[in-house]
């Protein structure tokens, strides 16, 4: 079992910049792979960004591509989700997931969740 607690989330203008985090804490002997995903209001939640924690790699849905950065401090245990160039389509509750398996997108086979935090992008 793992706590996530994720912060960061707030309103900002087209082309700003925002960093969300999420720490993780509880103990276990499992490695946990952390992801981010997002749900926008009447919209499914999405799959936005993953890092297997083991090895740093990296997945990052193509619409967050080039724009979103996925990193994690080990001793701090704790993922990043730098997300700059924001647009207002980036709208949407902000969710800090835990897997213990390998990473996939879809949202069902993730075990454990943060409460979100709200990330709002004026035009």
């Amino acid at each position: 079992q793992v706590q996530l607690v994720e912060s960061g989330g707030g309103l900002v203008q087209a082309g700003d910049s925002l960093r969300l985090s999420c720490v993780a804490s509880g103990r276990t002997t499992s490695t946990y792979n952390l992801g981010w995903f997002r749900q926008a209001p009447g919209k499914e939640r999405e799959f936005a960004s993953a890092i297997y924690w083991r090895s740093g790699v990296t997945i990052l849905a193509d619409s967050v591509k080039g724009r979103f950065t996925i990193s994690r401090d080990n001793a701090k245990n704790t993922v990043y989700l730098q997300m700059n160039n924001l647009k207002p389509e980036d709208t949407a509750v902000y969710y800090c997931a835990a897997t213990t398996g390998t990473i996939s997108k879809t949202p069902q086979s993730w075990r454990n969740w943060g409460q979100g935090t709200q990330v709002t992008v004026s035009s």
